[in-house]
Order: C-alpha cells, then structure tokens, then sequence
C-alpha cells in the first residue's frame, strides 16, 4: 500500500466513472435534436475505453502482485529458442535474455563483378556509416 499504488487506483476508478459518464452524455446529445450519428458512435466508444480502462487496471494488479512474490512474467515462446542460442545471449541471470543480437552481423562482402549496383549500393551505405559514426 504504497502513494503510488493508491494514486494509480485512484487514477483508474476516476478514469472509469469518466468514461461512463461521458457514454451517457454522448447518448443524451445524440437524442437531442442537434445530435448526429457521431455522437451515437462516441456514445457507444466510451464504455469500450472504460472496458479497457478495467483491464490494464487489472492486468497493472497482477503484474504488481507477481513482483511482490518475485515471479517473473510468464515466459513467451521465444524462451525455447533462447535455450538453444545461450552462447550469443547476454547472461543475465533469472531474468529475460535476448534470443537475438540488438544489432544484426554485417552481410557478406559483394563482388563487383556479380552485381555491380549492389556494391555500389554497400559502398554508398558504408560511406553513410562511416559519416555518421564522425559525427556521433
């Protein structure tokens, strides 16, 4: 029960009950005479954005009580494939490694000869580097 826990649940009841009141304001105009079918489709956005307010509300209260019991989010499918590739991850302990280098490995070098506007093209691209990397 931390000011930030209760703040963030008090951010998300406000943020419900404003969206179901905003429905029924939207509905009311758009049986007003001035009212258009705009405000009979906002009228009915705002209890799906209230909908999803309750949802990340709820998903924010499990993440907070699995941090607490010191679980780590349920792993994806990628985890198989990390296993397999431990000698390019980084070692990070219990928490979630990368299955893949954040920068890929240059591609091979092209011939000339076999096509000319792809080396043209990688030189242009190396020029490009090498500038930007004088200049950072």
């Amino acid at each position: 029960m931390t000011p930030r826990w209760l703040l963030l649940h008090a951010l998300f009841i406000v943020a419900t009950i404003a969206t179901g009141f905003l429905a029924v304001w939207q509905w009311d105009r758009a049986h007003e005479a001035g009212g258009s079918f705009q405000n009979l489709g906002y009228a009915l956005q705002w209890p799906l954005f209230g909908a999803f307010t309750i949802f990340l509300w709820i998903k924010m209260i499990r993440m907070d009580f699995a941090q607490q019991r010191g679980e780590a989010e349920p792993a994806s499918s990628v985890e198989s494939e990390e296993e397999e590739d431990t000698a390019t991850a980084p070692s990070e302990g219990p928490e979630r490694r990368r299955s893949r280098p954040l920068v890929p490995p240059p591609a091979p070098p092209v011939d000339p000869d076999e096509d000319p506007e792809l080396a043209e093209y990688n030189r242009y691209l190396a020029g490009l580097d090498q500038s930007d990397q004088r200049t950072s």
